[in-house]
């Protein structure tokens, strides 16, 4: 399987290169076609009462962004720079989410700090449920991405988690081991049939089921795996939050966007 078409954020944050990194890595490992999609807040500037965009800071971040993208994919045979020329929180996630739906995959950051993002604090979130497509998120801490060597799967067999599996294939394709995690109590063997599917791919796997307890969650028990198996790459669903009482779907997806600690394949 390959990926032929990918997209990456981009905005004046330090952490760009980093997942611009990330995505030339995938482009040249695939032959893909790699698009730039520079999107971030501003504010028009006024003369008398009358705004005019876009003001010089963003004609600034505008131009040193194509620039560092130009340089990171030089050699690369099919890469294109491209601006949301939007600055409002609304209209930025707006264009961001439209654009992401005609990709096979979308790479964005972490954000540790919304004042030094530049992107709507949410961004990553809207783009994961609202564009129908994976997204691959790059941690703020990681320094060195490699990613797909040693994948875990947080599997559920609900919708969402089938979903990001299947959009992973093509990251995971010749690793070393998936790992597939699991909390479900009562159940004989909750990875037989996914691993079928896994050894139908050439892929190898083992189950890691974890029994809580009180004084730990699901997502921290998640967590503690990552960290104890060396994964590079986790792959999990999304889920859409709810207001519904004693609902916490949702809740899992903010939390590992929020901790993450290695790249993360989300779908929806």
């Amino acid at each position: 399987m390959a990926l032929k078409n990918l997209m990456v954020h981009l905005s004046k944050s330090d952490r760009t290169a980093q997942r611009l990194e990330a995505a030339v890595g995938l482009a040249r490992k695939h032959n893909a076609r790699l698009v730039g999609v520079f999107g971030q807040l501003a504010d028009a500037m006024r003369i008398g009462v009358v705004p005019s965009w876009p003001p010089e800071s963003y004609v600034e971040a505008r131009e040193a962004s194509q620039a560092q993208f130009e340089a990171a994919t030089a050699g690369l045979p099919n890469a294109e720079w491209v601006d949301v020329n939007r600055g409002s929180e609304a209209l930025v996630t707006q264009r961001v989410v439209e654009i992401a739906r005609c990709f096979d995959l979308v790479v964005m950051g972490q954000y540790r700090d919304p004042a030094l993002s530049f992107a709507p604090p949410d961004l990553c979130e809207d783009v994961v449920l609202n564009s129908g497509r994976p997204v691959l998120i790059i941690p703020y801490i990681r320094t060195h991405i490699e990613l797909g060597r040693r994948p875990m799967v947080a599997w559920t067999n609900a919708r969402e988690a089938a979903r990001a599996l299947n959009d992973a294939l093509p990251l995971i394709e010749g690793c070393e081991e998936v790992v597939l995690f699991s909390s479900v109590e009562g159940e004989e063997n909750p990875h037989a049939e996914v691993a079928k599917h896994l050894a139908a791919h050439g892929l190898k796997c083992r189950s890691r089921i974890e029994v809580l307890d009180e004084n730990i969650g699901v997502m921290d028990a998640m967590l503690n795996s990552i960290s104890d198996a060396s994964v590079d790459l986790l792959v999990m669903g999304a889920h859409t939050p709810t207001k519904r009482p004693f609902m916490n779907h949702g809740s899992g997806t903010r939390f590992i966007l929020r901790h993450m600690t290695v790249p993360v394949l989300m779908a929806h």
